[in-house]
């Protein structure tokens, strides 16, 4: 390999190296609500980031059900514990997402307030 590609395939591996941080306590957390919360505005993009990848149309890695739609998250809030399942601390074994890190804490709190504010869709 001459010295020009071995440059090239160093800075590509330098560049792909320094852009990933797996620190949960380096995230950037979601800007807090002010208002009511709603799925739309404010949750949608939690999940669609945080479980879509297991909770997906068809469920995938043993996750029991579809987080795809408003209904579905709504029924996970109401009747499958979601809300405690991404409040847990890391390390239990029922924390989502499985295996963690766990949420950053305004996150969670987007969720909850949501939950608070009556689930509301739009």
């Amino acid at each position: 390999m001459n010295l020009k590609n071995l440059f090239i395939v160093l800075l590509f591996a330098s560049v792909l190296v320094s852009c990933t941080d797996d620190n949960p306590d380096t995230l950037s957390d979601v800007v807090p609500v002010t208002g009511l919360a709603t799925y739309n505005q404010n949750v949608k993009s939690i999940i669609d980031n945080n479980c879509v990848v297991c909770h997906a149309a068809t469920p995938v890695n043993g996750a029991p059900m579809s987080l795809v739609t408003y209904d579905q998250v709504k029924n996970a809030v109401l009747n499958r514990g979601l809300l405690t399942r991404i409040s847990l601390e890391n390390g239990d074994s029922s924390l989502m997402p499985r295996g963690g890190p766990r949420l950053p804490q305004a996150t969670i709190d987007v969720v909850k307030k949501w939950n608070e504010d009556g689930l509301l869709e739009k």
